[in-house]
Order: C-alpha cells, then sequence, then structure tokens
C-alpha cells in the first residue's frame, strides 16, 4: 500500500449527487434536473493533494462546492474529520467552515472591490471571531508575508494588483483561519502561463509549512501531475479513474483518460511528431439527459452492448499494493 493511503482519512465523499432542477411554465413546474454531480465517491488523505480533472461542465467545481457545503447536496454524505456536514445545522457548519476554506477560480471576481486588501484578509478572522483588532491587524501582516506580498500593501485595493498578486490575496485570506483542507478551484486558469507556476509553486510550499490537505481542481494536466498525489478524472457527473498521479498518467485504464493524457504536448520535438493522438467524435452529452450505460459509450472507440446497457463498476484494478479504480469494463484490455 502507498504512504498516502495509509495516512488518516480527511475527507470521506460517499454517493455525493447534486442535481439542479429545471423549472418550466407559469408555475415553475419542475421537469427535469441537470445531474452535474451523479454519485461521486473518493477519499482525501490528510496531508495530500488530490487533483480533480475533466473538460469543461462536468462537474469538478459543483464537487468542490458541494464537498464544503457551499451547494447543498441532493444525496450522500461529506465526512471532515468524521463528522458528516450534511448532517449539520446552520451553527454547527459555520464553526466547522473555520477548518475548510476555498481559492476561487476567478482572482477578479472573488475579490470585493470596494475592500481593502487588510479588510479582506480579515474578515474570515472577523466572522469566526479570532483575536481582537490589534493581534487581526498583525495575523493580516503576517499572512500577506507569506504568500509573498509586501505587508504594508493593507490599505490598497484589488484594482490595484495584477491577477497573480489577486490570487495571492485570495491565498492568504483562505488561510487566515488555519485551515486544515482547501477547495482550490481552477485557481490558475484566469493567470498568465508565466505566473501560473509561481501560484501552483506557493501553494505547494504552504502545503507543507503548513500541513495542509487540498482538493486541486484543474483542466491543465501538466500541471496537476506537479502539485497532485493522487489525480481522479471525472466525465459527465461521474469519476472514471483514481489512481496515484505517475501510476495514471503513464498507464491509463480508461479509454477517456488516455484521451485527455494524449493531449497534452510533448517537450521532444521528435516524440510530439511521431506519437498518436487520440480524437474524441462528438461533443459531451447533456447532464439533463444523458446516456443509458457508461456515460462515456456515446465516443469511446471500445463500446460493446454492454456498455450501452450497465453502468461500469468503479472497481480497483491496482497491483504491487498501489491502488488504481476505474470504471470501464473492458479496462482489462489496457493493463
Amino acid at each position: 500500500m502507498s504512504d498516502i493511503t495509509k495516512r488518516e482519512v480527511l475527507i470521506e465523499v460517499k454517493d455525493l449527487k447534486k442535481h439542479f432542477p429545471i423549472m418550466r411554465g407559469i408555475f415553475r413546474k419542475q421537469v427535469g434536473a441537470v445531474r452535474a454531480v451523479d454519485g461521486v465517491s473518493f477519499n482525501i488523505h490528510k496531508g495530500e493533494t488530490l487533483g480533480l480533472v475533466g473538460e469543461s461542465g462536468c462537474g469538478k467545481s459543483t464537487t468542490g462546492r458541494t464537498i464544503l457545503q457551499l451547494l447543498e447536496p441532493t444525496e450522500g454524505t461529506v465526512r471532515f474529520k468524521g463528522t458528516d456536514l450534511t448532517s449539520l445545522n446552520s451553527t454547527e457548519l459555520r464553526k466547522a467552515r473555520r477548518h475548510m476554506q476555498m481559492v476561487f477560480q476567478d482572482p477578479y471576481a472573488s475579490l470585493n472591490p470596494r475592500m481593502t486588501v487588510g479588510s479582506i484578509v480579515s474578515e474570515p478572522l472577523e466572522v469566526h471571531n479570532i483575536g481582537n483588532k490589534q493581534e487581526r491587524k498583525e495575523k493580516v501582516k503576517d499572512l500577506l508575508q507569506l504568500v509573498g506580498l509586501n505587508p504594508y500593501f493593507v490599505n490598497r485595493y484589488p484594482h490595484e494588483f495584477s491577477g497573480g498578486q489577486r490570487q495571492r490575496i485570495g491565498v492568504a485570506r483562505a488561510l487566515a483561519t488555519n485551515p486544515d483542507f482547501i477547495v482550490a478551484d481552477e485557481p490558475i486558469s484566469a493567470l498568465d502561463v508565466s505566473i501560473q507556476a509561481q501560484v501552483v509553486n506557493l501553494m505547494d510550499d504552504l502545503k507543507s509549512e503548513l500541513g495542509l490537505t487540498y482538493l486541486f481542481i484543474a483542466h491543465d494536466l501538466s500541471m496537476v501531475r506537479y502539485i497532485s498525489d493522487r489525480v481522479a478524472v471525472m466525465y459527465l457527473g461521474k469519476i472514471v479513474e483514481l489512481s496515484e498521479k505517475d501510476n495514471l498518467y503513464d498507464h491509463p485504464l480508461h479509454p477517456y483518460t488516455q484521451a485527455l493524457l494524449s493531449a497534452i504536448p510533448l517537450p521532444d520535438p521528435e516524440k510530439e511528431a511521431t506519437r498518436q493522438r487520440i480524437v474524441l467524435e462528438g461533443s459531451v452529452p447533456n447532464p439533463a439527459n444523458p446516456p443509458s450505460g457508461c456515460r462515456f459509450h456515446t465516443r469511446c472507440a471500445y463500446t460493446t452492448d454492454i456498455c450501452k446497457k450497465d453502468d461500469p463498476e468503479f472497481r480497483d484494478m491496482g497491483t504491487k499494493g498501489t491502488p488504481h479504480w476505474v470504471a470501464c469494463h473492458h479496462a482489462e484490455q489496457f493493463e
């Protein structure tokens, strides 16, 4: 068994579903539902970074927000340190949120333009009644220094900073309450490529320094491999593959994962010129009306009758004590 899976489980997600109702007519009658997250199960161990990847609209961000109870789940449970968050009332959830924070995708939209940096970073301290006024001021300066910003920037406003600096402010705000768990919802997608590596390196350093646990949601597969310990691949509301990063990238067992990895550019021009790209036919099905059986069967080159009828079991096909979970009827042929 790997070192990661020997660690204490911090987050336990079981059969998590989030469906958004589709309402029509004068009386706003529900006529269907968008199945954004449709039966997701996984654990996140203390001190690890779990990368969550997949194309736009697959339910990654909704999964992160539902874990933190920013969105109320339709079904399923989310346990944080053994406590089921879905069963807590608003007062209990508010206390639990001190230990769980989020870094949002857009550093331009997630910071209030009318608040100074000092007010933005100290707001979680005020909400959770941590320290007195002077202690909060000192804490804010320490946090800005921790994320690589000048502590004397406290009286400036968000519009005075670059995108990378704003995301650092967002990270400082997330760290204010000394959380154990952070959901990073595509924290680098809105940044210039030259700045992305700086923010990822900062988050990686903070993880080691503060003992943090991350759910890192992203599109960039090469960046996910760099920062993550394990990687989960999501397609149309379901996780189709989950394994340690090197195992998943070197030996993908799901056709969708293989197609995603084939799109990563290789630094060697000769290998890049000779390798075969896997181009998926068609588009992602409507999450309000997903296909029967395996959800990927409409775009998969290996589809058989069983794929169209039966939803594949999410099973462990790992070897040598390294778990490798996959939801595919024909995964054996890719071993």
